[in-house]
């Protein structure tokens, strides 16, 4: 029997993961001097009414050990490890170093979704739907290759404050863009391991729009999905997806929470638009 396990990039609680039929290891998220594994601990509007209060949070990947414990859960079963994009966490690694403790006492597979949240969510459930079908390794690993090879981010921060404490953005930049209400357009590189900023738009509805114009080109419609995920800002994902509706009328959009992990990385306000094929 193939098991499938990943991680709260899913957007999945680890119960909510159990009553679909698959494992989470949760990232952890640290603020006010307390440490939370995310959605079971500390939901996303809590975590940001503290960061509105002052507080910088920072997070982690989940403990080698923890994800170990989840591989051995399953003796004699096949585990497939769908995990967060190598670069972007340290999620990866993880699961990669925690299978090689498992070598010879469990079987394991650890795949790099080269993305996050939406599309990797989409990954996830695709491959339990198939795993519960009694589909093999070879054929779930064939399709979830297919969608990572398809797989589209984009994310709009509201803070250019963020850009600037991970590094992406000068002092000096951010300031401006703060001020002058600029919206940066980030997109991951072609090897899933960056981000790197795609354009800059003056306010979230002309970024909306920058990103309508780049799926248009990438040709996507009717057989792929859409994600719209926010940073605890539904007002400004609804706008999204208008915008993106009205270009895609025939595609199947999905708006969802985004973790408080992501938001620690894209800030509170945060807008991430992603493609996946269907």
């Amino acid at each position: 029997m193939v098991r499938i396990v990943s991680d709260t990039s899913t957007m999945y609680s680890t119960t909510q993961a159990n009553e679909a039929g698959f494992t989470v290891s949760p990232l952890s998220v640290t603020i006010a001097g307390t440490t939370y594994r995310e959605y079971d601990e500390i939901d996303s509007k809590t975590f940001v009414s503290i960061i509105q209060q002052g507080h910088m949070p920072t997070s982690s990947q989940p403990a080698i050990g923890a994800v170990e414990e989840v591989y051995r859960s399953f003796p004699g079963d096949q585990v497939l490890n769908i995990a967060m994009a190598h670069g972007l966490s340290g999620t990866y690694q993880s699961a990669v170093a925690a299978a090689e403790l498992c070598e010879g006492d469990a079987d394991v597979t650890v795949i790099n979704s080269r993305t996050l949240c939406g599309p990797h969510r989409y990954m996830v459930e695709q491959a339990v739907k198939m795993a519960k079908e009694n589909k093999t390794l070879e054929e779930i690993l064939e399709r979830v290759n297919f969608l990572v090879d398809s797989a589209k981010s984009y994310l709009i921060p509201a803070d250019f404050g963020y850009l600037r404490r991970g590094g992406r953005l000068s002092p000096l930049v951010a300031h401006v863009g703060q001020i002058a209400h600029l919206a940066p357009v980030m997109t991951q590189t072609d090897d899933g391991t960056q981000l790197t900023i795609a354009s800059v738009r003056r306010g979230f509805a002309n970024a909306f729009k920058y990103v309508k114009k780049a799926l248009e080109e990438r040709g996507i419609g009717e057989g792929w999905r859409i994600y719209i995920t926010h940073g605890d800002s539904p007002s400004s994902a609804e706008l999204a997806r208008k915008i993106i509706g009205e270009a895609f009328p025939f595609t199947t959009i999905e708006v969802l929470p985004l973790s408080p992990a992501f938001i620690t990385q894209g800030g509170p306000g945060c807008i991430a638009i992603q493609v996946i094929h269907d």
